[in-house]
């Protein structure tokens, strides 16, 4: 089934589930779709954990650096759970040609800024191939990888350039903020015949929340209000999502209404609900973990002011990211990490409260 997504499992949605951890809901996802669909394999580096020495058996020690496969090679075998060299752009390239002729591979890149590695394939091939021959293919191909800093991985694993990849026509792109999130956008880019990336923040691995058991898929493109408010509206994606319900708590002890929209998705984008917010609480602050130029927040913004201009009270801000790489020192590492009390501060200046 397709849940509307435009509130979460709201009052009176009667549905049996589980409270679980974002990386347990992406693991079970996967192995559903595996029993659903004989056309869907794994394809990545250390995902089947290696292999016993004597019986040559796949130990599956960890199913990978982040476990999203763990288990996965036991039950459905090595052609299905492929383990793949050190050669992103080879195997990216090897599961963009078997999604080509028919499988629905799903291809962990480990750290997003790997995916530097495969951008030829992911943006000249993945993307390009059903408008180059007319139509007459397909290529579904889901991609994963994990994003974001604050988590001591530095510069080069920590990456957070998601809008590099929704720049790119043909090629989409989702951003899940919490178990539930990531349960049916997982499921839905793996049933899409469009490649899909599924950008996981490594701050959120291990947060818990409520899944339902039923088997759904979030409609790719659109986004939830997360909490609905009159004073302002918090746009997040991925974990700044979070950082967004944080700051409306605390903006709401100082009797703030701070309406909070998650994106969801970010290629396609869902313009309307960004603007019928706006047109409902005339000011926007937008919250994004990558670097500010050319950024999903500076698109947000472009939108806001080309399509609700004259909704506005103030100007469109954006809470961000410095334009550095990140820092591997743990103290600098958390200055350049947009938090609640950035966007705290962001809207007190907005609405011109001082005596806070």
């Amino acid at each position: 089934m397709t849940i509307n997504n435009q509130s979460y499992l709201g009052p009176g949605y009667d549905v049996k589930g589980n409270e679980m951890r974002y990386r347990d809901a992406f693991n079970n996802t996967l192995r559903a779709e595996l029993e659903y669909d004989k056309n869907v394999l794994i394809i990545g580096e250390d995902i089947s954990g290696g292999f016993d020495k004597k019986t040559k058996e796949p130990l599956d020690a960890w199913g990978g650096p982040f476990a999203a496969t763990k288990g996965l090679v036991q039950d459905f075998g090595t052609e299905r759970i492929m383990d793949a060299p050190i050669s992103e752009a080879g195997f990216v390239g090897a599961a963009i040609g078997a999604a080509l002729t028919g499988l629905r591979p799903v291809v962990d890149l480990m750290y997003f800024d790997f995916t530097t590695v495969a951008f030829d394939q992911l943006l000249s091939n993945a993307a390009k191939s059903r408008y180059m021959f007319g139509g007459q293919t397909k290529v579904p191909l889901t991609l994963f990888a994990r994003s974001g800093g604050g988590t001591g991985h530095a510069a080069q694993h920590s990456s957070a350039f998601y809008s590099i990849l929704a720049h790119i026509p043909g090629l989409k792109v989702v951003t899940p903020t919490d178990p539930y999130s990531v349960k049916g956008l997982l499921s839905a880019a793996i049933r899409d015949d469009d490649p899909v990336f599924v950008v996981n923040d490594k701050k959120l691995i291990n947060m818990t929340g409520f899944v339902p058991d039923e088997d759904y898929q979030i409609e790719l493109g659109k986004g939830r209000c997360l909490k609905e408010g009159s004073d302002i509206t918090l746009v997040g994606m991925s974990y700044t999502t979070v950082v967004c319900q944080e700051a409306a708590e605390k903006l709401k002890e100082i009797g703030v209404d701070a309406e909070v929209i998650d994106l969801l998705s970010l290629s396609p984008l869902d313009e309307d609900i960004i603007i019928e917010s706006v047109k409902k609480t005339n000011r926007i602050v937008i919250v994004d973990e990558d670097n500010p130029k050319a950024s999903i927040a500076s698109e947000v913004a472009a939108i806001v002011s080309d399509k609700a201009f004259d909704y506005l009270d103030a100007p469109v801000k954006r809470v961000t990211a410095p334009h550095t790489p990140v820092p591997y020192s743990k103290e600098l590492e958390n200055e350049f990490m947009p938090d609640s009390d950035d966007v705290l501060q962001t809207v007190k200046n907005i609405l011109d409260i001082w005596f806070f």
